[in-house]
């Protein structure tokens, strides 16, 4: 009699954990963040209530955290694929912080036109405006550790003598980061990647005549 090799638990755990982090994408993208429920995501992702509570506490945070996955993901594909420094990794200093943040928000645009990113952000983002405790969560752990990245980015570039000593790196980001994501929202014109260049080319120069 041949012995059969015990089960890969972590293996089974991982399994299960995909399944659980399409199935909650999918709901909210397909029935809104409201109608998704735990039942709902166990169902679609073929496991029992009992696991999804084992590991996370509310519907909040198998969603926070599937998102989460959902741009490491892509970072490392892209990454591998070669094709640029995706926004979830920190930003490139390259010297030029015009080219450094034109970069990242192509990136950005990429990512929120991916049908993958735009169903599911847009149901949480949506919903974080009326539900205060989503609304702190997908601030805390999706947005701010992205904002984060152009201030440190913006500091060093003061650093370098390339942008003024008393700008306030929160309030400058804010110039091409907030109207990309009202744009976005409330889709009153198209974004792409000549919109995002032209922001930063705005927020750097400004809207006086240059000097000859």
């Amino acid at each position: 009699m041949v012995d059969k090799p015990a089960p890969d638990a972590s293996r089974r755990s991982e399994k299960s954990r995909r399944a659980i982090y399409d199935a909650a994408l999918a709901l909210v993208g397909e029935v809104g963040y409201p109608k998704t429920t735990v039942e709902g995501i166990a169902a679609r992702a073929g496991v029992g209530k009992q696991t999804i509570y084992r590991w996370w506490s509310s519907k909040a945070d198998v969603l926070l955290e599937a998102f989460l996955d959902l741009g490491e993901q892509a970072a490392l594909a892209a990454r591998e694929a070669g094709q640029g420094a995706p926004r979830t990794y920190a930003l490139p200093d390259t010297g030029d912080l015009a080219a450094d943040l034109k970069l990242v928000l192509r990136a950005t645009v990429d990512e929120l036109l991916d049908p993958r990113f735009e169903a599911p952000s847009r149901a949480l983002a949506a919903e974080g405006v009326v539900n205060e405790q989503l609304g702190r969560e997908f601030v805390t752990k999706l947005l701010e550790p992205q904002l984060q990245l152009y201030v440190d980015r913006l500091r060093a570039a003061q650093d370098a003598g390339h942008v003024r000593p008393g700008v306030d790196p929160r309030i400058a980001l804010e110039l091409f980061v907030s109207p990309l994501a009202q744009r976005w929202l409330q889709r009153t014109a198209p974004i792409s990647h000549e919109y995002t260049d032209t922001l930063v080319d705005y927020a750097l120069h400004g809207l006086a005549p240059r000097d000859a």
